[in-house]
């Protein structure tokens, strides 16, 4: 799979793990575009693969409820064909932890098992990879 990722993302091939480590304000646009090219590699992947969402460089969250149920639902609906996958989302505040506990609840039932930790140990232990996985930058 061969595509250009926006900065705060790497894909390791080798272990079948996308990285987003998001920093600054998440946003719409910044949103928007994470998803589309998480469905552009969804659709150009020959296997199924994890994720895991860093959180903690997050300055601040500028989002609507209903662009994070929007989201979430879409997730879910684009997802319901594919394979499973695992998401471990690491969170650091009250805000990140509110986004991730709403995407949580939005893609029960779904292929994609996301899960919210507190601890970078506890993520890469979920998903079966080493803390030196997850923070590797290439």
């Amino acid at each position: 799979m061969k595509m250009t990722l926006p900065p705060w993302s790497v894909f390791h091939q080798d272990i079948r793990l996308l990285v987003f480590r998001p920093q600054g304000i998440i946003d719409e646009p910044m949103m928007e575009k994470t998803i589309a090219m998480l469905e552009t590699m969804e659709e150009q992947a020959d296997q199924p693969f994890n994720r895991y969402l860093d959180l903690s460089r997050i300055d601040a969250i500028d989002l609507r409820f209903e662009t994070v149920f929007r989201t979430a639902l879409q997730r879910r609906l684009t997802s319901a064909n594919l394979p499973p996958a695992k998401m471990a989302a690491y969170v650091t505040s009250p805000a990140t932890k509110w986004l991730g506990e709403t995407f949580v609840l939005l893609t029960e039932h779904s292929p994609l098992s996301v899960k919210l930790f507190d601890e970078v140990e506890a993520a890469a232990k979920w998903l079966g990879v080493s803390v030196e996985d997850l923070e590797r930058s290439s």
